[in-house]
């Protein structure tokens, strides 16, 4: 991150491939990969991880990461005693190519190779590099939104093969820290984790979600007088959005459609799942619905958590 002072909420996985190792034998290596475009807050990535345990190289050109495996394997410590993480970035842009290639490679020999991608808006980035005055490393002597675009490209092909992906748009430092570390933490069992996610429509759609839910056909507590200021955390709003018929019945659908497809995306090998229950602002009805169905589903015994992705905004 160019500035690591604020960085929004978002998370998705895929990779089948991926999801297949994570299976294998435990004893393999585990690799993450940080990735991602410049100010978007690798930094931040990679000193969670470093602090979860992981033995971290910063700006490691691709090629040579077979090679750093086999070297603390014949220095006998043993490939699986400790994961690695490796920032890979466009500070070294003639290896990027060869990129998918080297992580197909460690896959098929059993290495548990996660590639975790950090991207923010266009405006974000650029008020991050001019707060530091720092040059981006693609803008050729452009502009920085020049720069940016020229890397979205450069890592387009590492994005699409991402297991994670990171909005980190509205993330502090702590909180994308705890994300990352959480995420580490979990990931190590093969389990299904859910993420329950409000978010408000006037503030755009999430792009991370792959599951989204819109729940602006219930009414509206913001045209309350009495509740405006307040949200769906609070038991009198929750109270109010939970007392209409139509809320109880999209709940009970949305519940018996997840009861149904998260043991198939869990036998899938699918680590990771976000769900978006959207409405206008992201402060009232979303969050409600979103606390009682994250709720309705630990009861069935699946590990969910609720995010609230506006959060930030419910106090201006």
């Amino acid at each position: 991150m160019a500035d690591e002072s604020g960085i929004g909420e978002g998370l998705s996985e895929s990779s089948d491939l991926y999801e297949e190792t994570m299976l294998r034998d435990a004893s393999t290596p585990r690799v993450v990969i940080v990735t991602g475009l410049s100010g978007s807050g690798k930094s931040t990535a990679m000193r969670a991880l470093e602090d979860a345990g992981f033995f971290c190289i910063d700006n490691m050109p691709v090629p040579l990461l077979p090679r750093v495996l086999e070297l603390t394997t014949t220095r006998g410590e043993g490939r699986a005693s400790r994961p690695y993480a490796f920032a890979v970035d466009t500070r070294e842009p003639d290896f990027l190519s060869e990129a998918g290639k080297v992580i197909e490679q460690l896959r098929s020999e059993g290495v548990h190779v996660e590639v975790m991608f950090l991207e923010a808006d266009d405006d974000i980035l650029v008020r991050r590099y001019s707060e530091t005055r720092r040059r981006h490393p693609m803008s050729a002597g452009g502009t920085v939104r020049e720069g940016i675009e020229n890397e979205r490209e450069a890592l387009a092909h590492l994005r699409d093969r991402a297991n994670l992906l990171i909005d980190t748009t509205e993330h502090t430092v702590h909180s994308l820290k705890a994300m990352i570390q959480e995420h580490v933490s979990e990931i190590a069992e093969p389990t299904l984790t859910v993420t329950v996610m409000s978010f408000g429509f006037k503030y755009g759609v999430p792009p991370d979600c792959d599951l989204m839910f819109d729940v602006r056909f219930l009414p509206n507590p913001y045209f309350i007088e009495e509740m405006r200021d307040k949200t769906g955390l609070d038991q009198e709003v929750a109270d109010y959005v939970l007392s209409f018929a139509e809320t109880g019945r999209f709940i009970d659908l949305c519940t018996t459609m997840l009861e149904f497809s998260l043991p198939l995306y869990e036998r899938e090998g699918k680590t990771y799942l976000t769900i978006g229950i959207g409405c206008t602002g992201g402060k009232h009805r979303s969050v409600a619905v979103s606390e009682v169905l994250c709720s309705r589903l630990r009861g069935r015994g699946w590990h969910a958590s609720p995010r609230h992705r506006d959060r930030a905004k419910w106090v201006k």
